[in-house]
């Protein structure tokens, strides 16, 4: 379709809907998603994004819809508002789509949904919000010519060019606004459900890898009060950071979510929660895990600070490269165990950091696996943003295999040295945990073989009842070494 201008506009029989576009018509932002998604393409693209900024945003707009698509069909749509279309449509009333969006991605929109006479558009020129949308409306259709249906303070200027006024989920503040300019106005409301969404957003039950930090406490035998107030002070300060580049990682991952048999219900995917919310979250959070971290020591911070640029290089480029990215996901379990030690003031031995490594390692394989089995099994194409293909399932189920009997065998080294008398006065009783390690390290792989898994077995690990119950064995075990009789 064209935009729609004020020649290309018929007169109409009755005032025309328009119907803005971010925000109202679908429960997410087209510039915030865009840019992320453009970034995680090529992050080196953002000194490129910085230039089309100094030119307007306008300009920025359009140069990041000319290199980033989007894909309409899977945008998070809001029913109420597409309800509101049809009946209009239905009494015969022509239709509009108005939005500061770019006109490649509005005019994608309405090709998609099929629903609109026309629609206006932000141009590399001009950037069609508030004013300059109410004067173009104004233009087509004459002052209170036509019905707006927005929902931010940029409409306020188009809804006192209006005749009718609708509103869809505006804040507090636009919407006492909006009934001072217009008591009649209608104000759309949807099912916030807020605290559960950002519950689910800030995967809090992803919190549970975080428990990590506290293995230095356990494996060093330091049971006293103030070694358990630090390493919570780190789980607490990991769980932070964690969050905040989650919310990152959804923003950049967001085309890839919306197609993806279970991320699609994600609150960001789903458009549960706006977009421009988690923007402003992300780094809130992570900015309050660092100075946490520095309530501890400097070296726990170091440690953190390593975290969060490790798991944001993860995020924009890492994840993408085959078999770097299970390296990077292995770093960062390691690295939670690294700040456990430097929380409370223990080195990590060098048998400590090369088990974890190793099972961390096969437990990354094996989130991979799940994966990559779930697309085989739903026959789904090859993962768009993972650079990995079904025919690899059997070799990836491999190399997990392989890693995580190659931590075992760490384990025995470990055992049979003399570094383990340091701790351990009873070290042929640590033999016992090995049968245990054997027994969970090859029912993880079977579950995984079997469909049974989810895709993080870290978290189902810390959650499943049989492994709960060989951590539980593995404990007496270590608590009976260490007893001098």
């Amino acid at each position: 379709m064209k935009i729609a201008t004020e020649a290309a506009v018929p007169a109409p029989a009755c005032a025309p809907l328009v119907v803005d576009l971010d925000g109202t018509l679908i429960t997410s932002d087209l510039l915030v998603e865009s840019a992320f998604a453009h970034l995680g393409q090529n992050p080196l693209r953002a000194g490129g994004l910085l230039a089309a900024l100094f030119r307007g945003k306008a300009a920025l707009k359009a140069r990041i819809a000319v290199e980033t698509g989007i894909d309409a069909a899977h945008l998070p749509y809001d029913p109420a508002v597409i309800e509101l279309i049809e009946k209009a449509r239905a009494t015969g009333r022509p239709v509009y789509l108005a939005s500061a969006s770019n006109a490649r991605y509005v005019g994608a929109v309405a090709e998609h949904l099929g629903l609109f006479q026309g629609w206006f558009a932000s141009t590399a020129s001009e950037n069609l919000s508030s004013a300059a949308k109410a004067e173009r409306l104004v233009q087509a259709f004459g002052e209170g010519g036509f019905d707006y249906v927005g929902n931010d303070s940029a409409d306020l200027k188009v809804w006192a060019k209006a005749r009718r006024r609708i509103a869809v989920h505006p804040s507090r503040a636009v919407e006492r606004k909006l009934l001072g300019l217009d008591p009649a106005a209608v104000v759309l409301r949807r099912d916030a459900s807020h605290l559960r969404n950002w519950v689910k957003l800030l995967r809090v039950h992803q919190w549970a890898k975080n428990a990590l930090v506290f293995v230095p406490m356990v494996t060093a035998q330091r049971w006293d009060l103030v070694s358990f107030g630090h390493a919570l002070a780190a789980f607490v300060a990991f769980s932070l950071a964690a969050s905040g580049i989650y919310l990152i990682n959804d923003l950049v991952d967001l085309d890839a979510d919306r197609k993806h048999l279970s991320k699609k219900r994600r609150p960001l995917a789903s458009g549960a929660i706006p977009v421009l919310d988690a923007m402003i979250v992300a780094p809130i959070l992570v900015t309050l895990a660092v100075l946490g971290s520095l309530a501890l020591n400097p070296w726990f911070t170091a440690v953190l600070l390593g975290y969060i640029s490790l798991t944001t290089a993860y995020t924009f480029v890492l994840k993408r490269k085959m078999m770097i990215d299970v390296v990077a996901l292995a770093m960062l379990y390691t690295l939670r165990v690294i700040g456990g030690g430097a929380a409370i003031a223990v080195p990590i031995s060098e048998w400590l950091l090369a088990f974890s490594m190793f099972i961390f390692v096969a437990l990354a394989l094996v989130k991979r696996y799940t994966e990559l089995a779930g697309r085989l099994d739903a026959d789904l194409p090859d993962p768009p943003n993972r650079n990995y293909r079904k025919i690899d399932l059997d070799i990836v189920a491999a190399l997990a295999a392989a890693s995580g009997f190659n931590a075992l065998t760490v384990f025995t080294l470990y055992i049979s040295s003399n570094a383990v008398l340091n701790l351990y006065p009873h070290p042929q009783a640590l033999w016992l945990i090995c049968p245990i390690l054997m027994y969970w390290i090859g029912r993880i792989l079977m579950l995984a073989h079997r469909r049974m898994l989810n895709d993080d077995p870290i978290v189902f690990a810390l959650t499943d009842r049989n492994s709960l119950a060989a951590f539980g064995f593995i404990g007496l075990i270590l608590i009976v070494a260490a007893k001098s009789f």
